[in-house]
């Protein structure tokens, strides 16, 4: 067994395609310098969590764990069959450890082997809940991390369902770009198959364009992801017609997007009417607090374009990230604009899950 073990896991930004990538159209997502670390290490006896970001820690049992985990995937099947929001805060609950709680379950169950006492610690740099893929970030961390400790080697092909299940306790529903994008890496474009399987392939940036772009953070959602996608689809089956027609429009803005990125030219002129129609979407579907929208509204007068990047928002003042792509020379005005947000300096494009092994 390993004295130590660390997992490093970027977050992700969806630079184009949230909400309707859960329903099969594509999206481009790329994966930001802001990383998840999740730290395994033995211990005496049970299993000791340390979450010192939420001010959490605890001690309990493997029997527990895997108590809690079992129940959270028969409450997730019940959500499946007929998703609802009541039914969905039945699955996510108020236990701060419930991620991580759900992750050593599914591991514990798939290796089907006797667990050793471990001492694990959760720290990020990402923003929770805000669209910078912070659960999904940990989810990875802690399943590639986990299964290594206990012996496995972890490749992708086996941390990868396992994140999904850990992100499907979590948020519903997900589309599973969050976890692929963080897992690998890099830009992607990840489009549904006929199948139904989700198809993740690299793309190779062509122009500046990702340059150009800048991330803030207007504050917490107040509801969880999950939440704001149910109440999307509660939508969707409520005006089929006019839905689809909205995902039809966000797919052909998605699609010329990743044309714009892996060209040689970076046309920023083009780049913003694209930005701008999805966002006019995204608040079509009521995902877009009316203060961002004014914010969002300040930044277009000054000639540039800004969306929000992941599942948004209900109500609050607060739709967790914004992605700008200000004027040429406009930046400054831009920032001053939006003064009242957090700037977020982060690279894009960086590696995915790094795992580092002692003993």
């Amino acid at each position: 067994m390993p004295s130590r073990v660390v997992a490093s896991v970027p977050g992700k930004l969806i630079l184009m395609g949230e909400h309707a990538a859960v329903y099969g159209r594509p999206a481009v997502v790329v994966a930001v310098g802001l990383r998840s670390r999740v730290e395994l290490q033995p211990a005496d006896r049970g299993v000791e969590i340390a979450l010192p970001d939420l001010g959490h820690r605890e001690a309990l049992d493997w029997e527990a764990v895997l108590a809690y985990a079992r129940a959270a995937r028969r409450a997730w099947r019940r959500y499946a069959e007929e998703p609802s929001l009541e039914r969905f805060e039945k699955v996510r609950g108020e236990d701060p450890a419930h991620l991580v709680k759900v992750a050593l379950g599914e591991v514990a169950d798939e290796l089907a082997e006797e667990t050793p006492p471990l001492a694990l610690q959760v720290s990020s740099s990402l923003p929770i809940g805000s669209g910078f893929g912070s659960s999904a970030a940990t989810a990875v961390g802690l399943v590639a991390g986990l299964l290594r400790f206990l012996g496995d080697e972890g490749a992708p092909d086996r941390v990868e369902p396992l994140a999904l299940a850990v992100e499907r306790r979590q948020h519903g529903l997900p589309s599973g770009v969050d976890h692929r994008t963080v897992l690998m890496g890099g830009l992607v474009w990840a489009c549904r198959q006929s199948d139904g399987c989700l198809s993740v392939e690299p793309l190779a940036p062509g122009s500046e364009l990702l340059s150009g772009l800048e991330v803030f953070h207007t504050g917490q959602p107040e509801e969880a992801t999950g939440t704001v996608v149910a109440a999307v689809g509660w939508q969707k089956e409520r005006h089929p017609e006019r839905f689809a027609e909205l995902l039809d429009r966000m797919e052909r803005d998605v699609r010329e997007f990743r044309e714009l990125l892996t060209s040689d030219e970076a046309r920023p002129d083009l780049a913003m009417v694209l930005i701008r129609d999805y966002e006019a979407c995204l608040e079509e579907m009521g995902v877009v607090p009316e203060s961002v929208q004014r914010a969002i509204r300040r930044v277009e007068a000054l000639g540039g374009a800004a969306k929000i990047s992941g599942a948004g928002s209900l109500s609050g003042p607060g739709a967790g990230c914004l992605l700008v792509h200000p004027a040429p020379g406009g930046e400054a005005a831009v920032e001053e604009e939006l003064r009242a947000y957090a700037r977020q300096p982060c690279a894009l494009g960086v590696e995915g899950l790094r795992l580092e092994v002692e003993g």
